[in-house]
């Protein structure tokens, strides 16, 4: 498979997201050993210099870089203008972005203004034994089962890729890098009609839960916001961030910027571990994707243990201090 593959590399707060680097790879694999990979990156100039190095070691063959002094205002717009030029510049046969928010506002916006099929949120990808034919496979009915999907045609193809699902590009030496061309996109910035006068973030600083590799979630079990602290200190000590049932919400012991499910957010971390969640569908449907997925509950009956690969008939409150002091013990051991 010989192929001209776009990524659109996503930034936030100055540097690149890691679903950017999975893209990255997917693009590899897609180009094939004698296509080309190209990388968007919309950065100001304090960061681009860095970040356009941080792609071109990652197998961008080429980076293209539009001018974002402006884009806080009005990113998706003023994105949507750049990566537009850009598919004209380059004419690829597909282009990746992740399934972020971003991405999810993107990438039917590029379709539809180039007539270009679009699959969205797929977490594998198939090349067929001729090595021509791609699907992509996304999941549905909330994870109950999986569709394969491809390109019927050769136009344009526009893909979002789940975070967390394919594997990041690793850096390469700096000779491979080194021979990656970096240049400046020329673009006409649009006329802006929404602008983003203030972005809040509640999160408390912590990872974007559809990156984080280990995610702690507590459910209604967890009985009230200080609830949290014992499922916080977990996450530390694994590197990982807390995130929450809807239950858990409703109820005011957290902000719902840290929900997971079907209304929340879609996650598919290395670990899970649900703390005090029951494991009604709607949360299922956000987590039941994890490589690994523990679950604490003082109810031996609770639906969590249908999907979980391990677990913990107790109370939290027990067993969460228990395993942040095992962790630590095992870090300051290895350290």
């Amino acid at each position: 498979m010989q192929q001209t593959i776009l990524v659109f590399a996503e930034c936030r707060d100055g540097q690149l997201r890691r679903v950017a680097f999975e893209a990255l790879q997917a693009a590899r694999v897609l180009a094939g050993s004698d296509g080309s990979v190209h990388a968007l990156l919309c950065a100001s100039s304090a960061a681009r210099d860095n970040l356009a190095k941080a792609l071109a070691a990652r197998g961008a063959d080429v980076v293209h870089i539009a001018d974002a002094t402006q884009p806080s205002s009005s990113p998706a717009e003023y994105i949507h203008a750049a990566l537009s030029a850009a598919t004209d510049l380059i004419k690829p046969q597909t282009v990746l972005m992740g399934h972020t928010a971003l991405g999810r506002e993107l990438a039917p916006r590029l379709a539809a203004a180039k007539g270009a099929g679009h699959i969205a949120d797929a977490t594998a990808m198939e090349i067929d034994s001729t090595g021509e034919g791609v699907s992509f496979i996304r999941p549905i009915y909330a994870g109950k089962a999986f569709e394969h999907r491809r390109f019927q045609t050769n136009e344009l193809r526009i893909v979002t890729i789940r975070p967390n699902n394919f594997p990041a590009a690793e850096a390469s030496d700096s000779a491979e890098a080194d021979s990656c061309t970096i240049q400046t996109l020329a673009f006409e910035p649009p006329t802006l009609h929404t602008i983003i006068s203030e972005v809040v973030r509640r999160a408390n600083g912590q990872m974007d839960l559809s990156e984080a590799d280990v995610v702690v979630a507590g459910g209604r079990g967890v009985r009230s916001a200080d609830g949290f602290k014992p499922l916080q200190e977990l996450a530390d000590a694994l590197g990982g961030a807390v995130g929450a049932s809807r239950a858990a919400c409703d109820a005011g012991y957290c902000d719902y910027a840290l929900q997971i499910g079907q209304t929340g957010k879609v996650v598919t971390p290395t670990l899970y571990i649900a703390c005090g969640i029951s494991g009604a569908i709607q949360h299922l449907a956000g987590m039941s994707q994890s490589r690994t997925i523990i679950a604490i509950n003082k109810d031996p009956d609770a639906p969590i243990f249908s999907v979980a690969d391990y677990g913990i008939v107790g109370d939290l409150f027990e067993v969460v201090p228990i395993l942040t002091e095992e962790i630590l013990k095992l870090k300051a051991a290895s350290s």
